[in-house]
């Protein structure tokens, strides 16, 4: 498709390249990492990468968890309809992702960063769970300006929906700002990813600056209750804690605010605020998947992005878009990475 044309999805956020390999509990604590973290890299995380390259059997697979939703939607969306933005280094790993986005169908506007190399996240798999190591590098130099340039914020002008990723909060709060008043100037949809527990935790402020322009907020049960802590709320049930969500103030009050919690096996939570004030709240029983065909879960949460936010483009209900991301979060699961 020509940008002339347009790409209905639009996903920004900090495009990485995972090195994932099966470790064990010495390599967690080698690494003073925990199960299931999702952390950002200090000095003592650095030796990981090479060290599971070396010797855990890596596999290279490109990644960022809104790049993988973006693979995930154009997946289950007709050609030519998603485009990602992000920053890379000018390196061998930036044409690992763009070929594996352009095998995928994604049209990238990647910013190439001089500098800093390519984005990594060393994923550690122990049994079903996985722990994230992610040093930033080039994907924490994405720029305000790139996404100003003509060519690129006409795809901005073009697209119908706008997807950001919590993580890109560590990276250009601008940026994803300029989507959000976009979208609500122009009754567009802004949907956004809590992304990490640490994400509410750390970037408070940036994160609440979002929430008003906000019309679908998706995390999962872990990221939920890390708002609530960080806003000193004291719930820990997750759907009060989505109702609250729900409740909050809204700039575009034309469209509903609907907060999806996802909760592994348990069932998905969906609040949604009417315009009367109601808060409606729907559950969504998972798809149920023998246990020996989980492969890893790696990704999980990217792949239910990625299909609801299929299901949202295409106007599906509520119901539906949800159904759909169960779906290929069911598929994804029974993959290696989020493939």
């Amino acid at each position: 498709m020509a940008a002339t044309v347009g790409y209905p999805l639009l996903c920004l956020e900090n495009p990485l390249l995972d090195i994932q390999g099966v470790g064990d509990e010495s390599l967690l604590k080698k690494y003073e990492v925990k199960d299931n973290d999702a952390i950002l890299a200090e000095d003592k995380h650095m030796g990981l990468y090479e060290d599971l390259i070396q010797n855990h059997d890596a596999k290279l697979i490109a990644g960022g968890a809104a790049q993988n939703t973006a693979r995930g939607a154009q997946y289950m969306l007709p050609d030519d309809s998603v485009a990602y933005i992000g920053c890379v280094g000018r390196d061998k790993y930036a044409d690992i992702l763009k070929e594996t986005c352009n095998k995928a169908g994604i049209h990238t506007e990647y910013r190439v960063d001089d500098v800093q190399p390519t984005g990594r996240c060393g994923v550690i798999i122990t049994g079903h769970n996985r722990s994230m190591v992610t040093h930033l590098a080039a994907a924490n130099e994405y720029k305000i300006e790139h996404l100003r340039q003509p060519h690129v914020w006409s795809l901005v002008e073009k697209a119908k929906v706008y997807y950001v990723g919590g993580y890109h909060l560590t990276a250009c709060v601008p940026a994803a700002l300029a989507l959000a008043e976009e979208a609500a100037e122009n009754n567009k949809v802004f949907a956004l990813s809590l992304s990490a527990p640490f994400i509410p935790q750390f970037f408070k402020e940036p994160l609440d600056t979002l929430i008003p322009y906000t019309d679908y907020l998706i995390g999962n049960e872990t990221e939920a209750i890390s708002y609530s802590e960080s806003h000193g709320w004291g719930i820990t049930d997750t759907v009060e804690i989505a109702k609250k969500l729900a409740a909050q103030p809204k700039k575009n009050t034309d469209r509903p605010r609907s907060v999806i919690i996802t909760q592994g096996t348990l069932p998905t939570i969906a609040a949604v605020a009417k315009t009367n004030g109601e808060i409606v709240v729907k559950q969504y029983n998972v798809r149920e998947i023998l246990k020996d065909s989980i492969n890893d879960t790696n990704g999980a949460g990217d792949a239910f992005a990625g299909g609801f936010c299929a299901g949202v483009v295409q106007e599906k209900a509520l119901d539906l878009s949800i159904d759909m991301g169960q779906w290929l979060a069911s598929l994804s699961i029974q993959e290696l990475g989020p493939s």
